[in-house]
């Protein structure tokens, strides 16, 4: 396998096990979206053995949306017609098959019934923010990403060097597009961080917003965290981590990365992870142009 820095790796496994939302996090705009609660709803899946749910790890997730306006509820039923008719956006973080040990086979997190329901409700109008962290949740994902055209890699994108992941216009990893450009200058986004996530082929008709390069390697453990010389790998050159799509009359934003989007406290030094840590001051504005896409805001 290439040169990676495995203790490090094994170490940040260690600290993720020891994560604690950061509920007080929060990012107000000059302007909100909408007024107080005046927002269409933003509906964050939570029936899926998701990792990520509002009222836990996606705590901050739902305050910078609340304060722009937004309606956010929990999703606490499969997906059916009915149910998704009550949201403008469904979010969808880190969902799972079962809630079993993470290793080989990574069973689907949604049936095939749930996948005809989303992407029909897409197709007529609806807006998909699918989230899918590095392996089981890429893998458990697939199915529902598949159905858009997306090919996800049920393994971990990580830097070779382990140096801090940033995607960024200047150095081209991060694209020019409707999201990041926002719609003022005070909405631009220059640089946002990641931390550690999964990779996917996104279809032609894509978008990419962040990109991998060769300075990426993708390893496909049998077991989450667990590495070693053997640990089959493929280049990261060419997957992508973000990518935007209009399909039907909806939408349909996908990341390969999680905690981005969040604000949490890790292991028993308490860092600061994801939108409250130092370099990724722009990830909750990128939120919001995130979702003001979605909206058809942008």
């Amino acid at each position: 396998m290439r040169t990676l820095l495995l203790p490090t790796l094994l170490l940040c496994s260690l600290a993720a096990a020891q994560q604690v939302p950061d509920s007080l996090f929060t990012y107000r705009t000059k302007v909100p979206a909408y007024g107080s609660q005046q927002g269409p709803v933003v509906m964050l899946d939570g029936a899926h053995h998701n990792f990520h749910r509002k009222d836990d790890r996606y705590r901050a997730f739902a305050n910078v949306l609340e304060a722009d306006g937004y309606r956010v509820i929990n999703g606490s039923e499969r997906f059916t017609a009915e149910h998704l008719a009550q949201a403008r956006v469904l979010v969808i973080a880190n969902a799972l098959g079962d809630d079993g040990p993470w290793q080989l086979p990574t069973a689907p997190a949604f049936t095939m019934e749930e996948v005809n329901v989303v992407l029909a409700w897409v197709e007529s109008g609806g807006s998909l923010f699918l989230i899918a962290d590095h392996m089981p949740f890429g893998g458990a994902a697939a199915r529902l990403g598949r159905a858009f055209g997306f090919n996800w890699v049920n393994g971990y994108a990580l830097r070779d060097d382990n140096a801090p992941e940033l995607f960024s216009l200047t150095r081209g990893n991060l694209s020019a597009n409707p999201i990041t450009a926002g719609s003022s200058p005070e909405e631009r986004i220059e640089e946002i961080m990641l931390f550690t996530g999964s990779a996917f082929l996104p279809p032609p008709k894509a978008t990419v917003i962040t990109r991998l390069d060769e300075d990426y390697t993708i390893l496909l453990p049998q077991q989450a965290g667990q590495f070693s010389d053997t640990t089959a790998w493929i280049e990261g050159r060419y997957f992508s981590n973000g990518a935007m799509l209009e399909h039907g009359k909806g939408r349909l934003v996908c990341f390969g990365e999680a905690a981005m989007f969040s604000a949490q406290f890790g292991g028993p030094q308490r860092m600061p992870m994801g939108m409250n840590q130092r370099g990724a001051e722009q990830n909750a504005q990128f939120l919001l142009n995130v979702i003001h896409w979605l909206d058809h805001r942008l």
